[in-house]
């Protein structure tokens, strides 16, 4: 994967809309606006990392706020289309916090950033966690993700490591963008799956109560 020592100090940044990474997650984007066609060409020379961040208002500029924290992540597949486009797939490595953007005569943005906080985020330590601390999580999210339309290979999550199947399902959950922030930016494994929990009862109490979820 990536060790401690081969992190960057700036990496390039894509502030996709609707989107959102976590660690040890993985992800297909379809790039097709020339700025980030650009990035993944530049990406693909070098160290193959990308930053992705949610934006937020857009500022005077009419350029779009960044959020604090964001995940690195690697190109790990690379395609591109017959019409010019770039099929990639993105694999989750740590998370960081912005420094300060750099100004550059790039098409794209690039910041400055620490991974100071998260160098957990590399690790592949065993969790105090099990599977059954996770029944009730399932269950609801499971009645959740079949109201919204989600389909989700729950097997398969199964299989995984724990806090691969925590993080795919705090990315892949039909929760808000600001609560999918929120997941983020839990420090571990542990706040993650108790954010998540507290995220739930919101939803829970229309499931179980008005029967639809709004």
């Amino acid at each position: 994967m990536i060790n401690k020592q081969e992190l960057p100090n700036k990496i390039s940044i894509f502030p996709l809309d609707n989107f959102i990474i976590f660690p040890k997650t993985s992800v297909p984007l379809n790039i097709f606006e020339p700025r980030y066609i650009d990035m993944v060409n530049d990406s693909m020379k070098t160290n193959k990392l990308i930053g992705m961040i949610q934006p937020k208002n857009l500022n005077n500029n009419g350029v779009p706020e960044l959020h604090n924290i964001g995940c690195l992540g690697k190109i790990t597949s690379f395609k591109e289309t017959s019409d010019g486009r770039y099929l990639i797939e993105l694999k989750g490595i740590i998370r960081f916090k912005v420094i300060k953007e750099i100004n550059s005569d790039k098409k794209y943005r690039e910041c400055e950033i620490s991974f100071d906080n998260y160098y957990d985020d590399l690790e592949n330590k065993s969790e105090a966690l099990k599977f059954s601390d996770l029944e009730l999580i399932f269950k609801d999210l499971k009645m959740l993700f079949e109201k919204k339309g989600f389909v989700i290979n729950w097997k398969a999550l199964e299989k995984q490591n724990l806090d691969e199947t925590i993080n795919a399902l705090a990315m892949a959950s039909p929760f808000t963008l600001e609560e999918k922030q929120v997941l983020l930016e839990a420090k571990n494994l542990e706040l993650r799956k108790t954010k998540i929990a507290e995220i739930l009862t919101t939803y829970t109490f229309d499931l179980y109560n008005n029967k639809t979820v709004q």
